[in-house]
């Protein structure tokens, strides 16, 4: 297997052309949600996906040739391990945030989706038996509080599927990044988003083939195809190459914390482009979750939490122990260059 690549200096925080993409990439992140929703009016789910992760998966493979990075994976047991992390992190991440969407707000799938950090806490205790520290058990009680404002308001008429699906999408993300973590491959880290993308397109497009008879695009006007491409162009392939450039020239910790304005980009922008209006129980819920999310990165000696897309990224041959900001740092390092996403 080839080495890896020397390790880059890591520059000065005060990269202002890093944090302006950085900004760049919440932005990109967040008006996906609001573009999937306008893709899926017209779109079925599972054709959606089909042809987004197949978009953004050319851009990345795109992206690896240009930087020169090998796609082998050695041995069976290789194999397996990135099938794995690939159904948790890409293909179930993928249906589950879609079909979210078909049954409960956009600014809402958006803020549970990333709530991720919290269950990695969660599932790396259970697992990996690394204890909460610092302030991730603040964190955890923080989101607690948050999902129960978000939630007692509908518990009267019965929780949307799509409540329990958001959260099911940030649980699928955290799941996929401790395995990673758990498997600790020696892989380039841009091989293992790629092929990660590979085997959930596979798995996407059989799911489209059994329950939809192939690309349903029947009734799909302009704006519903155009929704659809740009949520592959935009939600995987811009942003993963924007994440690429980001974590190489800005401290991964500020990274980590800047890419939380994510889902708020998306709350704004289900506001504007949906027509979505948050109730004040949604706003605080809201609050109460980024703020757990933003504790649990802050804790130096928790586990691994990479932000939306990093899951696909993680440098799997460092322990889940390892900080956000060393483990960012260390990924950074081994790819030559991140998510999330």
């Amino acid at each position: 297997m080839r080495s890896p690549a020397p390790a880059p200096q890591e520059p000065a925080a005060g990269d202002v052309g890093a944090r302006l993409m950085l900004a760049a990439l919440c932005v990109v992140w967040g008006s996906t949600w609001p573009i999937m929703r306008i893709a899926l009016n017209e779109v079925p789910p599972f054709t959606m996906r089909t042809i987004s992760v197949f978009v953004g998966g050319l851009m990345l493979l795109a992206i690896c040739r240009i930087k020169r990075r090998s796609l082998r994976l050695r041995g069976a047991k290789t194999f397996v391990h990135v099938a794995i992390a690939s159904m948790l992190n890409v293909a179930s991440f993928s249906v589950f945030s879609t079909f979210a969407q078909l049954s409960a707000a956009t600014s809402r799938v958006a803020i549970l989706s990333y709530t991720m950090p919290i269950w990695a806490v969660i599932l790396a205790w259970i697992f990996l038996r690394e204890r909460p520290t610092g302030l991730q058990p603040i964190a955890i009680g923080l989101c607690a509080a948050g999902l129960a404002v978000l939630i007692y308001p509908l518990a009267a008429t019965g929780i949307p599927i799509g409540i329990l699906l958001a959260l099911c999408t940030g649980v699928s993300w955290a799941a996929g990044t401790v395995y990673l973590k758990w498997a600790r491959l020696d892989i380039d880290a841009m091989a293992i988003a790629t092929w990660q993308v590979a085997f959930a397109l596979i798995v996407i497009t059989a799911c489209m083939l059994i329950f939809e008879g192939g690309p349903a695009l029947q009734t799909a006007h302009t704006d519903g195809l155009v929704a659809t491409v740009m949520a592959g162009v935009l939600g995987t392939g811009t942003a993963y190459g924007l994440w690429f450039s980001i974590i190489r020239r800005l401290p991964a910790m500020t990274a980590s914390l800047g890419v939380l304005g994510s889902p708020v980009i998306g709350v704004i922008s289900s506001v504007l482009i949906l027509g979505e209006r948050p109730t004040p129980a949604d706003i605080v819920g809201f609050a109460l979750i980024l703020a757990a999310c933003a504790c649990a990165l802050l804790t130096r000696s928790g586990p691994a939490l990479p932000p939306p897309g990093e899951a696909l990224l993680a440098d799997s041959a460092k322990p889940l122990s390892v900080a956000p900001v060393r483990q960012h740092a260390a990924s950074s390092r081994s790819a030559g260059r991140p998510e999330g996403r």
